[in-house]
Formats: structure tokens, sequence, C-alpha cells
């Protein structure tokens, strides 16, 4: 049977289509679900194996990027997306996602070091960063990157997407544990070593993407859901198609199709 993915969704959330189109590509079932509908106890985030938040403006980024939405996963959900993330579930957070993953402190939950542990703050370039980047994924840990081989090439769109954290030793463990699962680099797949726009919002290592010490719980910057067609590459025209970002997609639904 197909895996049941939820994504959810927020007042501002803009992107839950593009994933949803992305997901049943890579071969699950999908559904956008209100977060007032699992607040009121009317669906169960339990029926699900997969769990996405995608990108948007929650909450018109009110008192910052995501950060209402991560008040509401710490205080109406917490209990429940702790029981599906020890459960070993995929998790996505893509965005305005990944900014409510680490505000909230799901992400990058670095053991033994309280919260908070890291945050994503405004861009270096101090405007907003809308461009095609290129991602390494690098983490064998991280469910969703596994394996990977190729780059994936795909667009931001972000003011606050600056990966810093809290201090040097959450750093380290994050190296150690395998957590940083993408990193940006220039399109032939080589480091970008900070250069901009290479690395679009000056990104502590150029991270674009991290996981948690399991892999099944990963956030990032980047849209991958924005190219897994080959005629969303910008340069189609021209014959190029490579970048897809439709395999990461598909690395998180096989998983949760074998759990």
């Amino acid at each position: 049977m197909k895996p049941k993915a939820i994504i959810l969704f927020a007042p501002g959330t803009n992107r839950d289509s593009d994933v949803c189109q992305a997901l049943e590509l890579a071969g699950a079932c999908t559904e956008v679900v209100p977060l007032s509908l699992l607040r009121d106890r009317l669906i169960r985030l339990a029926d699900y194996q997969i769990m996405v938040i995608p990108g948007g403006f929650s909450y018109a980024d009110a008192l910052g990027a995501g950060k209402l939405l991560a008040l509401d996963l710490k205080e109406y959900f917490a209990e429940e997306i702790g029981r599906f993330v020890q459960q070993g579930k995929p998790v996505l957070g893509i965005c305005n996602g990944f900014q409510a993953l680490v505000k909230s402190g799901i992400l990058p939950d670095v053991p033994s070091i309280e919260a908070p542990q890291a945050t994503l703050t405004f861009n270096d370039s101090g405007h907003f960063e809308c461009r095609w980047v290129t991602l390494a994924p690098v983490s064998q840990t991280c469910i969703w990157t596994r394996a990977l081989e190729e780059p994936i090439f795909c667009p931001i769109a972000h003011g606050e997407g600056k990966f810093v954290p809290a201090a040097q030793n959450i750093l380290e463990q994050m190296r150690m544990g395998d957590q940083i699962a993408l990193t940006y680099c220039n399109e032939d797949g080589s480091p970008a070593q900070g250069r901009y726009p290479v690395n679009p919002n000056g990104s502590v290592l150029d991270i674009a993407g991290i996981s948690n010490p399991q892999g099944n719980v990963l956030g990032l910057m980047p849209h991958p859901e924005n190219h897994v067609l080959f005629h969303q590459h910008p340069r189609r025209t021209r014959g190029e198609r490579n970048g897809s970002g439709l395999p990461l997609f598909v690395n998180g639904v096989r998983y949760a199709a074998e759990m």
C-alpha cells in the first residue's frame, strides 16, 4: 500500500500543493490538513506515515519567520509529533516549515544540550533571496538524502534562511553525528565556501538542511518540490534536465513504505 502523507496547513502556507505533487510522483497518498483539525482531534497524526510542514508565510511571519507556527507545534502538538518522530516516521520541513522545526526545538535535537540549539536568521545580503541554487546531499544518516549522488538544483525564496548554531560545540556535535544533510555548492558540486550567491544567505558551513540524530527528520530552506518535473528547470529550453528534487521525496516515501 502507498504510505499516507499529511501536509500541515497553517494560515499563510502556500506551498502545500507543490509538496503534494512531489510526494504523489514519489508514490505517496497525500492529504492537506489544517492545523485546526488536528487541534480539535478531528484528525489523528498517528494515522499517517509521513509528515510534511511546507513553505509559505505561516501566520504572515508575525513575530518572526515560523515563530507562531513553532508555538503551535510546541503548545498543541508536542506529544503527538514527539511520538511520530520517535517511531522513526519520515518528517520534512521546507523553508517556513524548517524555521518552525528549528524554533520549536525539534531540530537539530543535539543530545545532552538544552534548547535553543540553533536559529534561522536574516540573510547576510539584507534582503529577500529568490534564485535557483545547487545543493550537495551530504548525510548518509538522513533517510531523505541517503545514497543521493547527484546535486539538487532548485529555487529558494526566503528572507531569514541563515542557519546559525547557538554554540560551536553544537555545530561540532552535528558534524560528528552526520546531521548536516545538505549544503549549498557550485553547479559542479564543489563547495560554496561561503561565497555569495552560491551560499545565498550566509549559513554557517554552507548549511542548507539538517536532520535530527536519528535521521528521519529533515529541515531545509530551499524548495526541491519546485523541481520535480523536467519542464520546471529554468534552462529546459537549452536541453538541461539535471538536478531534479524528486529523488529526495522518493527516498522518504520508500522508507515509509518499508517501515
